[in-house]
Order: C-alpha cells, then structure tokens, then sequence
C-alpha cells in the first residue's frame, strides 16, 4: 500500500464525476491489500462506521479546499454522534489499473464497507441488485432538488445522496477566441467552425480530450431535446420499452466525435490513455489548447483550472438548443447488509444536513442538492451557471432508463477513440437494448 502524493490526488480529483470529491469516472472479488494503491485508515473507537472513497484523508491537505469541505461534515457527524469514521480509499494510477468503480463495486456486493461514495454507473447497478439501502426516510432527503432524487432512484428507492450537484462545461480560454474573432459556440456547427479557425491558425490540437469525458458532447446532443422538450416521461419510456432506440439518438454525438477525430481537433490516441486534466491540462494552462471540457468544481480548484493567466469561461456543451450543461448524479449510499447500518444512516443524515451542505457548498462554491442550500458562483462559471438556474440542463445519468448512460456512452466513446465506427458504436448501444428488454 502507499499513500498518494499530491500528483496523485490531482490525477484522482481531475478524472472524477463528483470533481471536488476525487472520484474516479465510470468504469469502462476482490480483498483489502490486492491493490498497492488502496489505503486503509484504521481508528479506535467503541462505535466506528467504515467509508469506502477515493478522498483521502491520512494527510490532509490544506490546501486542497475540496477535500477540506467533505472533512468539516465528517467531523460534524463525529461529533454530533459520538463516533468515528474510518476510511478505505483507493485512487487508479493510471488507465492500466482496475478503476474506483471496478474496485467500489466489489467490495459492496461483498459487504465490506458501510457506506460508499459511488459513481452512477454503480449506483444504477447496485441499486438494481439490491445491494444499497433505502435513503428516502432520512430527514435530509426531504430537502433534495427533485432532480438529484430522479436521477438517484432505482426500482422507486433513492439508493444514494450527493454533496453536490456536479455539472460538466466546456473549459474556454476567452481571449484566444477574442484573438481571432470568434463567438462562443451554441450550437455542434459553430464548434466545429471554431475548432476549423483554431486550427488554420496554428493551434495543432484545438480541443484537449482525455480518456473519460468526451460522452459530454455526446449526451450534451442525444438529450438536449429529450430533457429540455416537454416530453421526458414519454420518450424515457419509450427507450424503456424499445418502442425508440438509443442508437437514435447517440448516432449526431459519435458522428460529430468522430469529424473531429478526422479532422484533428482532438488526439484521439492520447486521449484514449489520458488522465483528466493530467492529459489536456498543461497544454489548456500554457494556452496551447484553447478548449478542454471538465466539471463545475475544477473552476474553483487551483490544482486544476482555478488559477488561470487569462480570461476563462465555462459554458455548456454545444447542442440543438444552444450551450448544453451536463449533469451526472453521484452520491454517498449505505449497503444493505451494512454492519454498522443505523450508525451510517446517521451519518448521512449529518452530513447531508442543510446545515453541513451549506459550509460544503460554500467552502467549495458548488451547486448544492439540497433545494434549501445557494451559493455564489466564481464569475467564469457564470454561462454555465445561468443556464442551470434557466433549468436548461441533460443528466448524464438517470437510473429511470434501464441503459445505464453515464458509463456506458465512456466506454462506447473509448471504443470510437481506438478506432471502431460509428455504426459499430451504435450496434452495441443496440446490444445493451435489447439486453435491458430482457431482464
């Protein structure tokens, strides 16, 4: 076992879903000690409740906001409950290892855990097995955004609960746009027109890409006009029942990867073994790259984008219906069969409290779940922020349509990035179909 330095924390924190918490993005019988990077920190105590997470806390980081605020509610739980919690955290090293979620979904069907802070792609599966735990009685899940609870119910159980509401834009150096008069693209046209200047000016690479996110552009188009249309409930249904199929609407997203894989907008090699931000960032800080997409919190973090040398924006992905922001649903859930079930229970309760959500989401300046908790957002945040205050949004993840997305559009995207086609691409968006109709 070894203790992650800061390279590796920012390696963690940069390829996450939930950006200020460090979890590792979707997986493309395990035990304690099989891998070297998973960390074990053991504490005395007469009642002691176990988190599995990709944040570490054996040496804290101060300056390292992100991990600081999830710390000040731990600390809030232990106090307010007379207890202690103990962490098991395990950080991929790079795209060789076995993932968070390989690992998060091994230990929770084995029980060894209390509670866990999951990806959606493990959500919707744990919660389809049965494996997670009924979080709707908590006091704090009456205070929930409605679409935090959408999102993070399975079979009509919310099965996991997140400290902050991430959502994904597209990293923009303003004044390289200014510099050869371009507007902010609305729509996948006037990116691609973007990219085209960028690149008879010189710039090789104009999008900086990385192994986990380009599914952003592609649900950003698959879903602008499902979420945003006024007929959400009847097209997820019809995916539900194969009266329409995914395929359909993930075809306009991997056709326009894919031009931009052939024109050279994007290094389709490098971004398939790249960390996020470890692959793109230095090129996007040095003003190399003008373009890179990442979430909501790295905005605010300085071991990411939030200390820049120029003028930066963050705005939604480009979309039929203008600048798209996407928004997966992560969360903290308990196991079913949890040894210290009432005692995690609590905990949850505590730090997802309006009282501890507020001091995360101010320490960390994030949108919140609970529809009680506001905070101001840094001013480069502001385009992608006034479109979510606008409801004008797609989830990355919802746990109602029986193909999981989030991880699942990853893969599919990696698959495209190492060479498939589109119409291979789509054969097996069609494959996950039919094997959801099935079950």
């Amino acid at each position: 076992m070894k203790k992650s330095k800061q390279n590796g924390f920012r390696k963690a924190a940069a390829a996450c879903i939930i950006g200020t918490m460090a979890l590792v993005l979707a997986s493309c019988g395990s035990k304690e000690g099989e891998h070297e990077n998973l960390i074990v920190t053991k504490k005395d105590g007469d009642r002691l409740v176990n988190l599995f997470s990709p944040m570490e806390k054996t040496n804290p980081d101060a300056d390292n906001v992100a991990r600081s605020a999830a710390d000040k509610t731990i600390v809030m739980a232990e106090e307010t409950l007379g207890l202690t919690v103990g962490y098991t955290t395990y950080t991929a090293e790079d795209y060789q290892d076995k993932t968070y979620d390989d690992v998060a979904l091994d230990r929770a069907r084995n029980d060894m855990d209390d509670i866990y802070l999951l990806n959606p792609d493990v959500i919707q599966t744990l919660g389809e097995e049965e494996k997670l735990m009924d979080l709707s009685g908590l006091e704090c899940a009456g205070n929930l955004r409605d679409v935090v609870r959408t999102a993070n119910t399975v079979n009509g159980k919310l099965v996991a609960i997140p400290q902050e509401v991430v959502a994904y834009g597209l990293f923009i150096n303003k004044d390289m746009f200014d510099r050869y008069g371009l507007e902010l693209p609305e729509t996948p046209e006037d990116f691609l027109e973007c990219c085209r200047v960028f690149k008879e000016n010189g710039i090789e690479t104009p999008v900086g890409a990385n192994r986990w996110w380009l599914e952003t552009f592609v649900l950003a188009q698959a879903y602008a006009d499902l979420y945003n249309g006024g007929n959400t409930e009847a097209e997820i249904a019809a995916l539900n029942s194969g009266e329409s199929k995914y395929s359909d609407y993930m075809r306009p997203g991997f056709m326009f990867l894919q031009e931009m894989i052939d024109c050279g907008y994007i290094d389709a090699e490098k971004a398939y073994v790249s960390e996020a931000i470890e692959g793109e960032g230095e090129d996007f800080l040095n003003q190399k790259t003008p373009i890179v997409m990442a979430y909501w919190g790295a905005a605010n973090t300085e071991t990411a984008y939030g200390k820049t040398d120029f003028n930066m924006l963050v705005i939604g992905f480009p979309s039929s219906r203008g600048q798209m922001p996407v928004m997966p649903m992560t969360g903290f859930a308990v196991g079913v069969n949890s040894e210290h079930a009432k005692d995690a229970m609590n905990v949850l309760d505590v730090i997802l409290s309006d009282e501890a959500l507020q001091i995360y989401a101010e320490t960390n300046r994030v949108i919140s779940p609970s529809k009680n908790v506001e905070v101001d957002c840094v001013p480069a945040l502001k385009p992608l922020n006034d479109r979510i205050e606008e409801n004008v949004y797609v989830l990355g993840s919802n746990a109602g349509m029986k193909v999981e997305q989030w991880g699942n559009t990853c893969l599919i995207v990696r698959r495209l990035l190492n060479g498939a086609t589109v119409d291979e691409c789509m054969a097996e968006f069609d494959r996950l179909q039919e094997e959801s109709l099935k079950k």
